[in-house]
């Protein structure tokens, strides 16, 4: 009996502190609610909106199209776009969907909107509480338009109706009970509302990031309010944040990317309204008079380390918008140096794309006039070819880079990260890098949102469609004049002989897109333009074998796969049966 009662006693007081441990202690999951009183976790939701932007880093894409290979066999990203461009491209393989991220920064942005006018921005000042809010719907709308651009731009297209089509415009914040199976928007209605969002988040912004000395200079709506509580919310110190100047940019390009000749025909955006909006972005600069004289060289050690790259957009002219990046990095230059320097050399330049360099004279290698050397192929040429890839000979931090035949590590397919065209990339490398594994070292970078050079030969190219080589429309200067400068920036001989035999819209169409191609290579623009000028995309990436003895053999290097579909990118597939949506042709 004595033992029955002991076993009793023991299970009662097992059983007692059992009920404890089923109560559920109190966990650290926030609630929406909780943004109320938390400034910080409500901006948390709105950092979304930034943290998702594609352009936050480099994809490299380019080994998908005519101008770079890959020598990744792997798993890795460069791998994965390299089998895009031989045939591997599907609604079940998209390394370049921007659905799931875009859509997750949307709804997050969704929810910030509904709840921003809750949140107690400041405790103790009103006026600073009012302006925080103000600035953040600002960044917001137009966030949430930069990530519908984007979208459109990844899986916009005709869809297996014939239609022209976008992808479902979500503007109110989800619940449980929400509807998931929106149908796709038109490409149409996609465009305007991302003009809406956009002038919305004007309404809030201010044109830059910059500090008041004056009452004066604090705008109407806040007359009254105090100059450092001003500058607190509006100066300079918020420089990488979205401002109205970067909301006509965003507007730009999406204006731009709707008058292409992939879009035009299912929108009421032309190349006028293109070359219109692209216009008031350029303003800032002054026109053509202010392209940045080292704006082609941004990513140089001098020009880099001269910023502040806490904040800033406006301490180099170049940019309109960029990133920040206050660590030090070698990520870049491991990926892409070439082996004696301890590289992977992922990158390789295509001889596509040296061919499309000019001689320094501005005439194309084809031309009678350019005095083009196939004996001596590199002599004489656009000095943007140097600046932006390593032919064979050439010095990268310090060492001559020797790719022919017989020449050790950097010979073509001589080890699995030495280059298979020839040619390996230099553009966006810092050559102050040292990879050798006895003294390793980093350097800054920063990523880039928005630059004026893709602006200005943005409306080279729609000024041109729009009025000809010459014409203005409503800004004061011509495509002409846009691509005399940038040509003159590169170190093309002055006066341009070969600028001077363009008379008509289609040859200056031509030069144009070449010029984008040298200007904005390797940092993910030829995909996209490829596709949105209808162009073909499956001429062959090519290379060069140079012999001992300096003979030059050119060679198909890979092949590019695509179907005449592939203009346009996939629907996932599973959102596609998820929520019964009209998929692109072909996919």
């Amino acid at each position: 009996m004595n033992k029955k009662l002991t076993i009793l006693f023991i299970l009662a007081a097992v059983f007692a502190g059992c009920k404890k441990l089923t109560i559920p202690l109190d966990d650290n999951h926030r609630l929406l609610e909780d943004t109320y009183q938390d400034p910080r976790f409500g901006e948390g939701l709105l950092m979304n909106g930034y943290t998702r932007l594609p352009t936050n880093s480099y994809n490299f894409n380019d080994v998908a199209t005519d101008d770079a290979v890959t020598n990744d066999k792997g798993t890795s990203a460069f791998a994965t776009f390299q089998r895009i461009g031989t045939g591997q491209w599907s609604a079940l393989n998209n390394p370049l969907d921007r659905w799931n991220n875009g859509y997750t920064a949307i709804v997050y942005i969704n929810k910030f909107l509904v709840n921003t006018d809750k949140i107690t921005w400041s405790y103790l000042n009103k006026n600073v509480n009012q302006m925080f809010n103000d600035r953040m719907k600002g960044e917001a709308y137009a966030l949430r338009a930069y990530h519908m651009y984007y979208l459109l731009q990844a899986h916009g297209g005709v869809g297996a109706n014939g239609t022209l089509l976008g992808v479902p415009i979500v503007t109110e914040d989800l619940s449980e009970t929400s509807d998931f199976k929106k149908p796709r928007a038109t490409f149409e209605q996609c465009i305007q509302q991302i003009y809406s969002d956009l002038t919305e988040s004007e309404k809030y912004l201010p044109l830059d990031y910059n500090d008041v000395t004056s009452p004066a200079q604090i705008p109407a709506k806040y007359a009254g309010f105090d100059i450092v509580d001003y500058n607190r919310v509006f100066g300079k110190v918020n420089r990488q944040r979205i401002s109205a100047n970067i909301v006509k940019g965003i507007r730009a390009k999406a204006a731009f990317l709707a008058a292409s000749p992939a879009f035009s025909a299912g929108t009421t955006t032309n190349w006028a309204k293109a070359a219109d909006f692209t216009a008031q972005a350029l303003a800032i600069t002054g026109g053509v008079s202010g392209i940045d004289p080292q704006g082609a060289l941004w990513y140089l050690a001098a020009n880099v380390d001269a910023l502040n790259v806490n904040t800033g957009n406006v301490d180099q002219k170049e940019m309109l918008w960029r990133g920040i990046n206050s660590s030090q990095t070698n990520t870049i230059e491991r990926d892409n140096f070439p082996p004696t320097l301890f590289g992977n050399a992922r990158v390789n330049p295509t001889q596509n794309l040296v061919d499309a360099f000019p001689m320094a004279n501005g005439f194309p290698i084809t031309a009678a006039a350019s005095g083009y050397n196939a004996a001596n192929p590199y002599a004489g040429r656009d000095p943007r070819l140097a600046r932006y890839i390593v032919t064979n000979g050439a010095t990268m931090s310090s060492k001559t880079i020797l790719s022919r035949q017989e020449s050790g590590n950097d010979a073509v397919d001589f080890l699995p990260t030495s280059t298979r065209t020839g040619y390996y990339m230099r553009k966006l490398l810092r050559e102050d890098v040292n990879l050798n594994p006895a003294s390793t070292s980093s350097r800054r970078h920063y990523a880039v949102h928005i630059r004026f050079t893709e602006l200005f030969l943005n409306y080279a190219e729609a000024a041109n469609e729009a009025f000809g080589p010459d014409g203005v429309g409503t800004a004061t200067y011509s495509a002409r004049a846009v691509i005399a400068a940038i040509r003159k920036r590169a170190g093309i001989s002055q006066p341009d002989a070969y600028l001077a035999t363009i008379t008509d819209k289609d040859k200056m169409r031509e030069l144009i897109k070449n010029e984008r191609r040298l200007e904005l290579c390797f940092e993910g623009f030829r995909f996209w333009d490829l596709r949105r000028w209808k162009d073909p995309l499956t001429e062959p990436a090519k290379g060069v074998l140079i012999s001992p003895t300096n003979a030059f053999t050119y060679r198909t290097v890979e092949n590019r796969v695509y179907g005449n579909h592939m203009y346009y990118g996939p629907l996932p597939n599973a959102e596609v049966l998820k929520a019964n949506l009209v998929q692109n042709q072909g996919y």
